[in-house]
């Protein structure tokens, strides 16, 4: 029998995602300084920014043509009353080259880049932080890479006193002032007014501190409170398809493993540990496009997909996934070293692959941690984590009383081969989700129910005992056990049968296609939608590319819809989804579909849909550099996802907002909830709000 070590799998994934974030990794580390330690309030001081460039790479300036091409090194300051900042920043004796590919002369650094800009000090205490956008550039391999990083300048001593009145005046001179593009304007150097930010995106610059009032922000509480919510929030994120795969190899992993009480604990332990990093850690240096990138990239999901796969087939029994023997040999000697490295790519594996559902769910905690919060974030991680491992632990504790039941071996085998059909159903949805947002087209509805069709078909024949696999015995009578299994698996491959041609199951909602990519749908062709004010055609933005399910009507850019809805004189009903969004599909499919919720979308507002993992990408006139993470957003899933956190500072789908013409919201945001009568009361709230 042909043998795979297990950790050729691990090691594939880790490397895969290791090297996709090594690539794109700033290569610049950065310290800030002032140029004396003292000052009196109204004086000027320099603020020093020094990078260490990594070997081979050098990094761009900031005082060469920014239309040239690269990306030129700038700063942007939160603004408050504490200081002014004056003038713009200069860059301490660049070098120059001329450049074939940008076909001009560059300025820039190697080695050691710095940088200074003055401000004017005004208040005792001041607050001096912001934000640094720059771009690397490998002199080996050409390879550039964009980095930027959140900063704070601390220690500056402002002793007693005021400097002279003339200092005191307003300092007549250019001062930095970035626009959503990058480029630095000058303007006069005014104190600039609290809480607000000189930089704005085109699609958030009518944004203001009351927008940004969400579910999660209004309803407040305590630390324990909001770790409570977070531990529920575990509990339901058990229940997406993409834990499911998980059951399986846990158990499987564990059956073969010794002294397994102790290393089921640890394997809990290093759940919560990973989880909490990645969260909190990893989402504070990367932002929550971390997250994003785990859920709906094609590289990590098509590589899930594999993994998962290779596991169905070794539980089929094609092959068995094992342990080299050298590394067995030194476990049974040093059983503290290699099972527990063992356990622990087991948990971080899950970790990963669970993200592709559950990084949604916890969006907002990763929005808190990128946007600077500590100590809640953590708290939120550690509560989710510790629910969503509890089970967990208890499958690694199972497969050590399995093994201790009498003639336990035949059964354990059918229980494998049943979770090796389970197996590859289930990891149709990483691909189904790559081809989704990639629009590829491979993985359409009724290809996906065929697909299960077949498989689940056949696990009711192996059930029934007409097919066997490498490792069973004969099947000479079937138990009442078997049977009852084979009855349910039949009576699911009827119930997904009239899938093929229209019909909703709603019981598979989050893990099927959208009933859009359906070729031929009874439904459309057979029974008329009931017309209403909302139903007129609109073919807008993106309209070749998304659908609304249920024959909705409606647009996929937010600012043409908030034209139409100004036209029309409708509040509007923003929908942030995704391709990838399992419990978006399930409230499309058990909430939307009710009567009263469809009649109040289709007649009393105007619907937007925007997708934040679409990966298609916009135009180059388009693009924009972010406030809130100052990278360029070029694609429609990334500025969609933009405006969701800086607009309604929010990172989990679905996000269901009712705002005015202006996208000011109306009541507090809903996200998801399956009680149809509460989703037709919050529609009804926002209307009520609206004619107000």
């Amino acid at each position: 029998m042909k043998r795979i070590p297990i950790f050729l799998l691990f090691i594939c994934s880790i490397i895969s995602i290791s090297a996709f974030a090594q690539l794109t990794s700033p290569k610049a580390k950065w310290t800030y300084s002032f140029s004396k330690p003292e000052v009196k309030k109204g004086e000027t001081v320099d603020l020093v920014f020094t990078a260490a460039i990594e070997k081979d790479w050098y990094m761009y300036s900031s005082d060469f043509d920014p239309d040239l091409g690269p990306m030129l090194t700038t700063v942007s300051f939160e603004r408050n009353n504490s200081f002014e900042v004056v003038g713009k920043l200069k860059p301490q004796n660049p070098k120059t080259k001329f450049e074939e590919v940008w076909n001009g002369n560059v300025k820039y650094f190697e080695g050691k880049a710095v940088f200074k800009q003055t401000i004017k000090v005004l208040t005792d205490n001041p607050v001096i932080k912001g934000t640094s956008e720059y771009q690397t550039c490998s002199n080996v391999t050409g390879l550039c890479v964009a980095g930027g990083e959140d900063f704070e300048f601390k220690g500056l001593k402002v002793a007693a006193g005021t400097a002279t009145a003339a200092a005191e005046q307003p300092v007549n001179a250019e001062k930095t002032n970035p626009d959503s593009s990058g480029k630095i304007e000058s303007a006069a150097a005014v104190p600039a007014p609290a809480n607000t930010d000189s930089t704005f995106s085109k699609l958030s610059e009518n944004t203001s501190a009351s927008d940004n009032t969400t579910e999660e922000s209004a309803a407040g509480g305590s630390l324990w409170g909001f770790a409570l919510a977070a531990f529920l929030s575990g509990l339901v994120a058990l229940l997406t398809p993409c834990v499911f795969p998980i059951i399986p190899m846990t158990v499987s992993y564990f059956t073969n493993q010794q002294g397994g009480k102790v290393k089921a604990f640890v394997y809990g332990a290093s759940i919560i540990l990973i989880y909490t990093l990645i969260g909190t850690v990893v989402s504070r240096l990367n932002g929550p496009a971390f997250a994003n990138f785990l859920s709906t990239h094609w590289l990590p999901n098509l590589l899930f997909f594999a993994i998962f796969i290779v596991f169905g087939l070794s539980f089929l029994g094609l092959f068995e996934i094992v342990l080299p023997s050298g590394f067995v040999n030194k476990m049974d000697q040093k059983a503290d070293k290699g099972g527990y490295a063992g356990v622990f790519f087991m948990a971080f594996t899950l970790v990963l692959v669970s993200f592709s559902c559950t990084g949604p769910i916890v969006g907002s905690l990763l929005v808190a941690s990128a946007g600077g919060e500590v100590v809640k974030p953590i708290i939120g991680m550690a509560a989710f984590s510790a629910a969503f491992a509890i089970p967990f632990t208890s499958f690694a504790l199972f497969p050590q009383w399995l093994k201790s039941l009498p003639k336990s071996g035949g059964w354990l085998n059918t229980v494998k081969v049943v979770l090796g059909f389970l197996e590859l159903a289930l990891a149709l949805k990483f691909f189904s989700i790559a081809d989704q947002v990639y629009h590829w087209g491979l993985l359409d509805r009724e290809i996906y129910l065929a697909f299960w069709i077949v498989i689940f078909a056949l696990l009711g024949f192996y059930l029934l005992g007409k097919i066997r696999t490498p490792h069973d015995s004969v099947l000479e009578k079937v138990s009442v056990p078997r049977l009852l299994l084979s009855i349910i698996t039949f009576t699911f491959v009827i119930y997904m049968l009239p899938g093929m041609w229209g019909a909703p199951l709603k019981a598979l909602a989050g893990y099927l296609p959208p009933q859009s990519t359906l070729d031929f749908d009874l439904n459309k062709r057979s029974a008329g939608v009931a017309a209403g004010a909302n139903s007129a055609e609109i073919a807008g933005k993106y309209s070749d590319l998304f659908h609304l399910p249920h024959e909705l009507t409606g647009f996929f850019d937010y600012k043409e819809g908030l034209e139409y809805a100004k036209k029309v004189n409708k509040p509007v009903f923003i929908d942030f989804t995704g391709h990838g969004c399992v419990n978006c599909r399930e409230m499309e499919a058990r909430v939307w579909v009710d009567p009263a919720v469809m009649q109040r979308l289709r007649n009393d507002y105007v619907i937007i849909a925007l997708y934040v993992d679409d990966k298609t990408e916009l135009p180059e006139k388009d693009w924009y550099t972010s406030n809130y993470d100052k990278k360029v957003k070029k694609t429609i899933g990334a500025q969609n996802a933009d405006l969701q956190i800086v607009k309604y500072n929010n990172n989990a789908q679905p996000h269901y907002c009712l705002v005015d013409h202006d996208g000011k919201l109306l009541v507090k945001p809903k996200n998801y909830d399956l009680n149809p009568a509460n989703f037709a009361a919050f529609l009804d709230s926002g209307k009520e709000a609206f004619s107000k």
